[in-house]
């Protein structure tokens, strides 16, 4: 299943090809020039399928264009941060 990612409002939403919502990160700034990932979640029926992590990509590529760094406070999006070697080049220590 393809899904559309889509930027509003401090968050990022996956949207299924019926326009459903299937999951969310949410970020706020955390001072200058910092997104504070707090909270990422996928519908039950749409897990496994790879949503949180290009949701949390998708915050990740937001800082980059934008010149920002990523503090990852909820426990997925930590997760991700250790995983992903490329997305430390935006972490906030």
């Amino acid at each position: 299943m393809s899904f559309e990612y889509v930027e509003e409002n401090n968050r990022f939403t996956a949207k299924d090809s019926q326009g459903i919502e299937a999951g969310e990160v949410t970020f706020s700034r955390g001072g200058e020039g910092v997104l504070v990932i707090d909270h990422t979640g996928v519908d039950p029926d749409y897990r496994g399928q790879g949503v949180a992590e290009e949701l949390v990509r998708q915050v990740v590529e937001k800082a980059k264009k934008e010149g920002l760094k990523v503090q990852p406070v909820c426990s997925y999006a930590k997760r991700e941060f250790e995983k992903h070697e490329e997305y430390r080049e935006v972490l906030q220590q």
